[in-house]
């Protein structure tokens, strides 16, 4: 290999150019990287009293299974932005596919203890917390709350245990938070339908069997739901590249050309967009635990660094503003978890409104923002490094500040319920005469 710099005599590079990485434990053997997962140092305020001993069983479960099996590999997957498929029969076996839905194989968690479980995943890694999410509160909770029971009985089982893989495509290039608006259209045909359109952001699509699509029915002008097999014809999927956040999530690109539907994969219960709510309640409480569980691994991960790392002749748990930042950290967890605790109460007993939902939701991802911009900080150049944890958490939570409804979105959502006015839409503009 040689180089175009005209200063150089030879023109070579050194004979060490294509030496690979040393091992992050050589080159800086003072803290441990997140591939050895530090132990859970956020439940400063005992929150986990609060659990049921059935949630408790499910958080020690998932907790132990993320911090042997995810966390070594998570770095090398996430700097390649590929999926480790070799792991999801390990996901599998914690048996959280399908949270809160009841019967056809899948567990019935309280929605407490799927959110726990939720946290607990993203804790270690937010991508495989994401991909969990989709196909399973998401797209299979769609098919449970909204599907025949033919439709039922014939996906979920198998979805619970992932064997087959589901997406759940609403959004599109031209339609984010304004999703209703969405021109994906299905014409009626003899048999089934014909969908046409095109969809953008969607997780897990790239390989996903089961792929669920919301599109306008042109006959009643209103938003249908249609579950679509993988490799149908004049359906394509490609990946989305160059992301810097989620980069283990697999989220594509849906083009639909003349799609056919069977009548059987029409879901008969989506007849509007105001269907879509009652999946889109639940899984924006999941949502919201996400950056709680993001930022306990955040905490923990600068709890043990700050104590492993040392300079000036003292660990930098020794100094008053690293102290001062730590704690602020552990502030703002300890809040996220009592926010998204009452959120699963509210829920439970059905007093949960959509303004509820959408104020913890878009407060929660906030807080963890603020929290991961002070982890980064107190890892100093480490703070980049996705070896540590904290840059590739400070990433994987942009995209979730914004999914499930933006941190605007949202407020607008609390702020309509509050004042009684609605300001999604700019006002009518007066005229000048």
């Amino acid at each position: 290999m040689t180089r175009s710099n005209p200063d150089d005599k030879n023109g070579k590079m050194p004979s060490y150019f294509n030496l690979p990485p040393l091992d992050v434990s050589l080159a800086f053997p003072q803290a441990t990287p997140a591939s050895t997962f530090p132990p859970c140092a956020s439940d400063y305020f005992q929150y986990d009293d609060l659990l049921k001993p059935e949630e408790k069983a499910i958080r020690l479960k998932v907790r132990a299974c993320m911090e042997k099996e995810i966390a070594p590999i998570m770095t090398k997957y996430w700097e390649k932005a590929e999926f480790p498929f070799h792991a999801i029969p390990k996901l599998a076996e914690l048996g959280i596919s399908g949270g809160t839905i009841k019967g056809y194989g899948c567990p019935g968690l309280s929605i407490t203890g799927s959110a726990i479980a939720t946290a607990e995943v993203a804790r270690v890694d937010a991508s495989c917390s994401t991909f969990i999410l989709v196909h399973s509160s998401l797209a299979m909770l769609t098919i449970a709350l909204c599907g025949s029971e033919a439709q039922k009985q014939k996906y979920l089982p198998s979805l619970a245990q992932l064997k087959t893989i589901a997406c759940w495509a609403l959004t599109e290039p031209d339609y984010g938070s304004d999703a209703s608006a969405l021109k994906t259209i299905a014409t009626k045909v003899e048999g089934g339908w014909i969908l046409e359109g095109q969809k953008r952001w969607i997780g897990n699509s790239t390989f996903a069997d089961l792929l669920v699509i919301f599109a306008r029915n042109t006959s009643t002008n209103q938003i249908n739901g249609y579950i679509v097999k993988k490799d149908a014809p004049g359906l394509t999927v490609t990946k989305i590249e160059n992301k810097i956040g989620l980069r283990i999530v697999q989220n594509g690109d849906i083009v639909m050309k003349k799609v056919f539907v069977p009548d059987e994969d029409r879901i008969e219960g989506v007849n509007s967009f105001q269907d879509t709510n009652k999946v889109l309640a639940v899984s924006r409480v999941m949502v919201a635990w996400q950056p709680i569980g993001i930022s306990m691994g955040i905490y923990d991960m600068c709890h043990r660094y700050l104590k492993e790392r040392k300079q000036f002749g003292a660990p930098l748990a020794a100094f008053q503003i690293n102290q001062q930042k730590l704690v602020q950290m552990l502030s703002n967890v300890q809040a996220m978890i009592l926010v998204g605790w009452r959120l699963c109460k509210l829920y439970e007993s059905g007093k949960m409104t959509p303004g509820h939902a959408s104020l913890g939701k878009s407060w929660i991802t906030l807080r963890a923002r603020e929290t991961a911009a002070l982890g980064r900080e107190l890892l100093g150049g480490n703070g980049i490094l996705s070896d540590f944890l904290v840059a590739k958490a400070f990433c994987d939570l942009e995209p979730i500040y914004t999914y499930e409804g933006t941190y605007e979105i949202n407020t607008l959502v609390t702020g309509r319920e509050v004042t009684g006015f609605a300001s999604f839409k700019p006002a009518t503009q007066r005229s000048k005469m």
